[in-house]
C-alpha cells in the first residue's frame, strides 16, 4: 500500500476527518484558502499545486493548460474544447458539472434528503416558499476538490433571478451530512432561478459553498465579483444561455442542488454514489 493510500485511508475515517475539517473556524479558514491560493510566487505555488495533486488526484488530461500559475488557476481550470459534450436530446436535463451522485429523487410534501435518515424543508434551503417544486425531483450532485469545477446550463434556458444567502463553510462531505443537522440550510449557497426556453418549465440550481471553498462566482450575474462580496441580495436577470453554456464556478469543490417541478424524473443510472460528468443525463422532462 502507497504513502499517499495510507493517509487517504486516515484521513477519510469519518471521525478524523470531521474533526480536522470542522472543529476550527471555518469561515476565517475559507477566506484564508481563498487569498493563499491565488498567490503566485512559486514559494507558495509550487507546493500547494504539489499537495493538491497529491491529495486530491485531479485528472488533467482534457485541461486546456496542464501549467498553473496558482492553486487558484488550477481549481478554476478550463478545459479543452469538445470535452463536455451536452446530451442533445431536448427532453434530457443534462449534469451542469462533473460530480458524484449524493441523494435523489422525490421532493416529498416539501422536504428532501441530505443523507438517508435525515431530512431538511425545501424552504429552509431556498429561504422562501417554492410551492412548484415541493412534489418535484432532486438530484444532489458533490464535487471533490480534484474535479473540474465549472458549471454549465444544464438546457437553453433563462436565468430570472440569483438569490445570495450568507451562511456557513461546513464541509459537505459524508462524515458531516451524517452529523450535522439541515447542513446545506446553514451554508453559503446561491439560488439560480430559471426557465427552460422551449418548455417553460422552471428549474432551480443551489451552488452549495464548503470548508475553503473560497467562493461562487457568476459570470453573468452582477460585476463579476464573487457572490459574497455583495452580501445577501437578489439579483433580477434576464440572461439566456444555450445548453452547455458556462455559467460560473466554484473556487474548489463543493455541492451543486438540482431541483426540477413534479413530472420530471431522473435519467437513467443517476443513483446515490454514480460518478457523471458535465453533459451527462440527469432527469426527463415531462
Amino acid at each position: 500500500m502507497t504513502v499517499r493510500h495510507r493517509l487517504m485511508g486516515l484521513l477519510l475515517r469519518d471521525d478524523v476527518n470531521f474533526a480536522l475539517t470542522n472543529r476550527l473556524p471555518r469561515r476565517s479558514a475559507t477566506r484564508w484558502m481563498g487569498n493563499l491560493s491565488k498567490i503566485e510566487n512559486p514559494l507558495v505555488r509550487v507546493p500547494s499545486i504539489a499537495l493538491w495533486r497529491f491529495f486530491a488526484d485531479p485528472d488533467l488530461d482534457q485541461a486546456r493548460e496542464t501549467r498553473f500559475r496558482s492553486l487558484h488557476h488550477a481549481f478554476t481550470r478550463d478545459l479543452m474544447d469538445g470535452a463536455r459534450p451536452f446530451d442533445s436530446t431536448p427532453k434530457i436535463l443534462a449534469s451542469p458539472c462533473d460530480a458524484i451522485v449524493g441523494t435523489c429523487g422525490r421532493v416529498e410534501a416539501g422536504r428532501l434528503y441530505q443523507v438517508k435518515g435525515r431530512d431538511y424543508a425545501l424552504c429552509d434551503l431556498l429561504d422562501g416558499e417554492a410551492d412548484e417544486f415541493a412534489e418535484g425531483s432532486f438530484v444532489t450532485l458533490r464535487l471533490t476538490a480534484g474535479m473540474y469545477h465549472r458549471f454549465h446550463a444544464p438546457h437553453a434556458l433563462t436565468v430570472e433571478q440569483v438569490r445570495y444567502i450568507p451562511g456557513d463553510a461546513w464541509n459537505v462531505n459524508r462524515a458531516a451530512l451524517n452529523r450535522v443537522e439541515r447542513l446545506y440550510c446553514r451554508n453559503e449557497r446561491a439560488v439560480i432561478a430559471a426557465r427552460l426556453a422551449a418548455s417553460g418549465h422552471p428549474i432551480l440550481l443551489v451552488p452549495v459553498a464548503a470548508i475553503l471553498v473560497a467562493g461562487i462566482r457568476l459570470h453573468f450575474a452582477g460585476d463579476g465579483r464573487l457572490l459574497r462580496d455583495g452580501g445577501a441580495r437578489t439579483i433580477p436577470c434576464d440572461t439566456r444561455l444555450e445548453k452547455g453554456e458556462e455559467m460560473g464556478w466554484f473556487e474548489h469543490g463543493s455541492t451543486m442542488i438540482v431541483l426540477a417541478p413534479h413530472g420530471f424524473a431522473l435519467a437513467d443510472g443517476i443513483e446515490d454514489g454514480a460518478r457523471i460528468r458535465a453533459g451527462h443525463a440527469l432527469m426527463r422532462l415531462p
